[in-house]
């Protein structure tokens, strides 16, 4: 008999996490918004995910506090409880926070989506963070490399958080410029055009949500977009300031 494993949350990251995991275990899965299970795990109610020995949330990081508070009295005393938001300082201290002592506590990033994922995820990038135990880091990090084939970085929250801030918030930022450019050229590019194009296509479809638990919720990546807007005007004005010269010279 397979264990039961409570998911919370069966938007598009929900459901594929389900359809990676619905071989080893049986999914019972809480989210208001989906009315199909999709033959990868079983609708439920709150109280019933929550009551699963693992508890996986895949909720935005801006809805997780309540998702915390309403699932707290739910949970089984030595339950093992795993997010996987995009930034993890602010999801582990509310975690640590808000849940009982009891709990075991790992925070998971999984470096990759719907979309890069859809082809399937191994060989891709998870980072696993410990919250409360480094032996419940250890394990899930074990299963994550054997069952799933990923490859894991075990990083503190911090670390995670610090170079996420470049990883996720400047291709993120980059790919919301370019898709306000549009329509861009189709037909006479190269393949580093081709190449920056698929970036954008790979977050074009990643909610409002996941862009501001990015640029917003990530504690580092203020710094980053400063930075890269500073370099970007000094950019700018050494162009101009060589076409100038330029121009000049041909006088």
């Amino acid at each position: 008999m397979r264990d039961r494993l409570g998911l919370i949350g069966f938007g598009a990251f929900g459901r594929l996490t389900a359809r990676h995991l619905s071989a080893g275990f049986e999914i019972l899965a809480h989210d208001p918004a989906a009315s199909d299970g999709e033959g990868l795990a079983t609708l439920t109610d709150l109280a019933t995910a929550a009551a699963c020995p693992t508890v996986v949330l895949a909720v935005p990081v801006e809805a997780l506090e309540a998702t915390l508070i309403a699932i707290g009295p739910h949970l089984r005393p030595d339950a093992l409880v795993i997010d996987v938001g995009s930034v993890k300082v602010k999801p582990a201290q509310a975690m640590d926070a808000l849940l009982p002592p009891g709990v075991r506590i790992v925070g998971t990033h999984p470096l990759f989506g719907p979309q890069s994922g859809k082809a399937g995820i191994a060989g891709l990038r998870i980072a696993v963070c410990e919250v409360r135990g480094a032996k419940d880091a250890r394990r899930v990090a074990a299963f994550c490399r054997r069952a799933l084939r990923l490859k894991v970085f075990q990083v503190s929250p911090e670390d995670h958080d610090r170079e996420a801030a470049t990883v996720q918030g400047l291709t993120h930022l980059i790919a919301r410029v370019l898709m306000a450019m549009e329509p861009l050229p189709t037909r006479m590019t190269t393949a580093s055009f081709d190449r920056l194009m698929q970036a954008v296509d790979m977050v074009r479809h990643d909610s409002p949500a996941v862009f501001r638990a990015i640029e917003r919720d990530n504690p580092f990546a203020a710094e980053v977009r400063e930075r890269f807007f500073a370099l970007a005007d000094e950019a700018r004005a050494g162009s101009e300031n060589h076409l100038r010269s330029f121009d000049q010279s041909q006088n």
